[in-house]
């Protein structure tokens, strides 16, 4: 009876939110907002022609009725192949990629609730996309106490599209046309599934399930929605200028700031800088960071929305990144402990693939070399001397990876862009850079900390010390790799 009572304000928080979304649908979604219109032209011609293409013309077909943020679909088939193709890829990168990368790094006896982390986030982001994240975050912001549509629309979107109410197979997201609505919608769901999973590794092997599930979906709808919109979906740091090709400020900062948060927020694992946490199995490791290398192709090649030149230099700017890290990585580790770990080495791989991904589009080749050569030792700083330095426990290096390598990109992006690959790269800068990643660190850390304070008096947040030292996998999920 005391374990249901202490379930019960979880499992009652999870279900208002759910209704609560579910309200916001019924209430705020409306069939059409904004009618297509169609205007039809003809050449003079006697009456008696007029007349008779009157009598025999057939009735045009009316045009389906449009929501703010959608356009009449006009659909290009080899880009929607290759959005689908990305789709999947980008999938991948979470399912197995970063549950299988995680999942080598903890301790043995906590293998199954760090990798079945990842599939929870997987499953409380997707219902959520659907029930207002996708329309929060493309939408477009309506007037409301006393703001302009536009004042509004500069901050968040609208709820016009919740529950994917006007979405249909006639349209498409305005920036995107030739692009199908729903295979936009899953696209963009696969980023918004990576950005919380990212965040687990900061908390791993001493958080709740319930307490993960509610921080999800809460972290979705409040974190990731708004910054998506204020860079991609119309808000203001992308209508100043702020250049993110593929999610540095999106994806990374906002999952590294967050993470470092929920690492500090929860407190050191029981025994950390006392005795050694070494990682169970590098081998998994190496499995999931080769999907996510893998996966990473359609991550920042899938951003250009189609199949050509620019989705050519992406790719190849990803893998230029990436193996460049990972030998500068290396270089640092074998100067401080003479010899390369696997781990250290998979490490600053991703720390490539991380600082190329808001720069993918906008650089060169060389210049994609040289933010790689950059990533490799600046992530290892991050991820080894600051966080002794600093004593926090950052399990898996969610701030150290991803959130120093999405700042270090997203800041040479301001540097190396160029108009030569991409004309949106004209008036670069890293000031604008910079400005962009404060408000993005700025609304990540404090939404953060507020919704941790609403998951630790609710489902609550840590498992106790005995539980913790049992082991994550016997304790919350009754499974272990191995049985007595």
């Amino acid at each position: 009876m005391s374990q249901i009572l202490n379930r019960l304000p979880g499992a009652l928080a999870l279900c208002l939110l759910t209704l609560a979304l579910f309200w916001v649908g019924g209430a705020f979604a409306q069939e059409s907002v904004v009618p297509a219109v169609a205007e039809a032209a003809a050449d003079a011609a006697p009456a008696e022609t007029a007349l008779a293409a009157e009598v025999i013309a057939e009735p045009a077909a009316e045009a389906p009725a449009l929501l703010s943020h959608q356009a009449v679909a006009q659909i290009d088939g080899a880009a929607s192949s290759w959005i689908l193709t990305s789709t999947a890829l980008v999938l991948l990168m979470t399912l197995p990629g970063l549950a299988l990368f995680y999942g080598g790094m903890v301790r043995r006896k906590n293998v199954i609730a760090t990798i079945t982390q990842s599939l929870g986030v997987a499953a409380v982001v997707t219902l959520a996309w659907f029930g207002a994240g996708y329309s929060l975050s493309f939408g477009v912001g309506q007037p409301a106490f006393g703001f302009s549509g536009e004042e509004v629309n500069s901050v968040i979107g609208g709820l016009e599209a919740a529950f994917l109410n006007g979405v249909t197979m006639e349209t498409a997201y305005a920036a995107a046309p030739g692009l199908p609505e729903f295979l936009w919608i899953a696209f963009q769901l696969t980023f918004a599934i990576i950005t919380p999973a990212l965040v687990t590794g900061a908390f791993a092997e001493r958080i709740k399930y319930s307490g993960l599930l509610l921080f999800t979906a809460l972290w979705t709808l409040f974190v990731y929605a708004p910054i998506c919109h204020w860079v991609w979906g119309g808000g203001f740091l992308g209508s100043a200028g702020v250049l993110d090709f593929a999610g540095g400020a999106v994806v990374h900062v906002n999952s590294g700031v967050a993470g470092l948060v929920c690492a500090i927020f929860l407190g050191a694992r029981k025994g950390y800088g006392q005795s050694p946490i070494v990682a169970h199995n590098p081998v998994l490791t190496m499995i999931g960071a080769s999907l996510l290398l893998v996966g990473w192709i359609g991550f920042n090649a899938g951003s250009a929305w189609a199949a050509d030149a620019l989705a050519g230099v992406a790719l190849l700017n990803t893998l230029l990144a990436a193996m460049a890290a990972s030998l500068t990585w290396k270089i640092v580790e074998v100067i401080e402990k003479r010899k390369p770990s696997l781990i250290g080495v998979l490490s600053g791989l991703v720390a490539g693939l991380v600082a190329i991904t808001p720069a993918a589009g906008f650089v060169d080749p060389k210049g994609a070399v040289l933010i790689g050569a950059v990533a490799g030792p600046f992530c290892y700083a991050a991820s080894v001397w600051i966080k002794k330095l600093l004593r926090y426990d950052d399990s898996l290096d969610a701030f150290g990876i991803h959130g120093a390598g999405g700042l270090l990109g997203a800041l040479l992006t301001g540097v190396f862009a160029s108009t030569a690959i991409n004309g949106l790269s004209e008036g670069a800068n890293v000031a604008n850079q910079a400005m962009g990643l404060a408000f993005t660190v700025a609304w990540s850390a404090v939404a953060t900390s507020v919704i941790l304070l609403i998951c630790k008096f609710t489902t609550g947040l840590r498992v106790t010390e005995a539980q913790e030292e049992e082991g994550l996998d016997s304790h919350l999920h009754g499974e272990a790799l191995d049985h007595a």
